[in-house]
């Protein structure tokens, strides 16, 4: 089985990348079909409109997306305003190619960038962070993942919130289904989350912020923090 625990800066830049690979043209075609209406609800029990929620509860005028894939969710959920400032980030250029075009409505800024490393964004420029299905794809324990809520927070203005949600390896109920899933995606590298419990991701939260909240959902986490 693959270990994609990484041991040091070049090992982690070569795992984030092979996570990302599945992110083609032909591939993010079908992403939504795939992640959306048998992944989430089957696989992990949670529904895409579990996903909505989180947008629709907080999403802002100047919002930050992580890990964009195609769109979909910013493209579904209700904004506040009619001309938010959008900021798609994504280490993937044909995820960003893609939402963008799928987004044009709202003029986007596109920005590719590693979640582990520096962002490379004004600090306090965002009153609203996404990060839905992005830290299961990304390399590491837990731990060092949540290197990204410093990222964050670092990119929000003061009441700002970060919300999202990954799926766990541990400390959520697991059918054999999800599990044998599991095991396939992280053998191939599109996951790294074996490891990936409830208590370290509640623990990262709480590192970082001062108020948060976790929720379960089948085999998901959903997190908001403030």
């Amino acid at each position: 089985m693959l270990d994609c625990r990484p041991r040091g800066l070049v090992e982690n830049k070569r795992f984030v990348y092979i996570g990302h690979t599945a992110y083609t043209p032909r591939s993010l075609k079908v992403y939504d079909a795939m992640v959306y209406r048998f992944n989430g609800p089957i696989l992990w029990r949670c529904s895409k409109d579990r996903f909505l929620e989180l947008y629709d509860a907080d999403v802002s005028a100047r919002h930050l997306d992580i890990g964009v894939a195609t769109g979909c969710l910013l493209d579904e959920c209700r904004f506040s305003v009619a001309t938010p400032r959008i900021t798609l980030m994504d280490l993937s250029e044909d995820s960003l190619e893609v939402a963008a075009r799928r987004l044009a409505r709202y003029e986007p800024i596109s920005h590719q960038a590693n979640v582990l490393e520096p962002w490379g964004l004004q600090d306090g420029s965002y009153d609203s962070v996404g990060m839905v299905n992005v830290l299961h794809c990304v390399p590491g324990a837990m731990p060092a993942k949540t290197v990204a809520f410093e990222h964050a927070r670092s990119a929000l203005a003061s009441g700002g919130v970060l919300f999202g949600a990954t799926v766990l390896g541990q400390g959520v109920e697991h059918t054999r289904l999800s599990r044998m899933a599991l095991k396939g995606m992280n053998r191939r590298g599109v996951f790294c989350n074996l490891e990936d419990s409830l208590e370290d991701l509640d623990a990262g939260l709480g590192r970082v912020f001062d108020s948060y909240e976790v929720h379960v959902e089948g085999a998901v986490a959903l997190f908001t923090a403030r």
